[in-house]
Formats: structure tokens, sequence, C-alpha cells
């Protein structure tokens, strides 16, 4: 049984948002070409309050600063997917269709949450691993490839533990810094990159 983990492709990532990927949008049809060859369909939504502490403009910052949030190491960054707002919402073109759930996260305010599974601090955990331990094969893809999809595939390996189950689709993907790099560290811990056409 295979899963598929869609991550923040939302409107405030994509070209045009708060906080755009470059070439966001280009994940859309790769995900929606694939979503059929999954038993089962999620999504992961950042959705964060007004008042979060990662925002420049919450913390006296410049955005894309690098400091501290409650001891822990953050970039502060332009108020993006905000609850509620078109910013925080699924992209208009992904086929809504196909997903099953939707897991938000970001929401307390005082530490990130890049991952799906559980907050930067490893304290909030949200019930993304409960619903898909079932499955043997978990792919994830989405945005941006440095951050929440890197974070989202890490925290996969201690729910699905075997070398083989954990995918990152690399060309439903797009980033916003070091893409290699983020790749080259998920494939040292075992998780496997693949095309959308090997799946």
């Amino acid at each position: 049984m295979k899963a598929l983990i869609i991550v923040d492709v939302q409107n405030d990532f994509l070209p045009g948002g708060a906080l755009a990927v470059p070439k966001g949008d280009e994940v859309i049809p790769v995900i929606n070409s694939i979503m059929d060859k999954f038993d089962v369909v999620v999504a992961t939504q950042d959705w964060h309050p007004a008042n979060h502490g990662s925002f420049a403009s919450n913390a006296g910052k410049n955005p894309f600063d690098v400091g501290e949030l409650n001891g822990l190491s953050q970039v502060f960054w332009p108020d993006h997917c905000v609850q509620g707002s078109y910013g925080s919402q699924l992209a208009t073109h992904l086929d809504h269709s196909k997903i099953s759930a939707i897991f938000r996260k970001g929401m307390d305010s005082e530490v990130d949450s890049y991952s799906g599974f559980k907050d930067n601090g490893g304290k909030n955990l949200s019930t993304l691993g409960d619903a898909l331990g079932w499955v043997d094969e978990v792919y994830i893809c989405g945005l941006a490839t440095d951050y929440c999809v890197k974070f989202t595939a890490l925290d996969a390996l201690d729910v699905w533990t075997d070398d083989s189950s954990v995918f990152v689709i690399t060309d439903a993907c797009r980033g916003i810094g070091e893409v290699d790099v983020a790749f080259a560290e998920m494939e040292n811990v075992g998780i496997k990159l693949v095309g959308s056409e090997e799946i």
C-alpha cells in the first residue's frame, strides 16, 4: 500500500505569493498526474496564526534574518499562510478531489513547524503518522524541497523504519535554496529519490 504526502502546495508558496518558491507552480501538473498511482493521498498545510513568532514582522526582524525563537534556530519569514487567508489555501489548480485529508501545522505561535509530523522542537506531534501508519511506502512531494519537504521526509523515517519505505519525488518538488544539498542529506539517511515516471 502506498501513500502520497503533498507538502504545502499553497498559494503563498506559488509565484506571486507572500513567500514564493521559484517555479513552485511547476509541481502542480506533476502531482496531479501521479495521484491515481496511490492508495491514499493527503496534504499538509501551513496554518499560522497572525501573531506567529517566526514572522519577521512580529519579531522586529528583516525577512530572512536568522536568529532564535524560543531557543531554536529560526529563519524569520515574511508573513505567510495566515489562517483563513487566500495565501493559506491549497493551490487552486491542485486536484483537491483526490486528497482524503489535510494535516495543518505551524499553529503554535511559539514554534515553527516545517515537518508535517511534528514541530521544530519535536513537541507538538500531528496525527499524520498515525493516519498513515498502515501503509507500506510513503512518497513525499511539494514545497519547499529544502525546508518542509526535507523535514517531513526525515521525520517519516521515524514512522517507516524500513530502508525502502520513504521516497521523495524529485520532479514534484521545488526549493528556495540549496536543493542539491537537501536531496543529498535525505539520500544519505536512506530516503529514496525517485522521479514521477518511476512510480
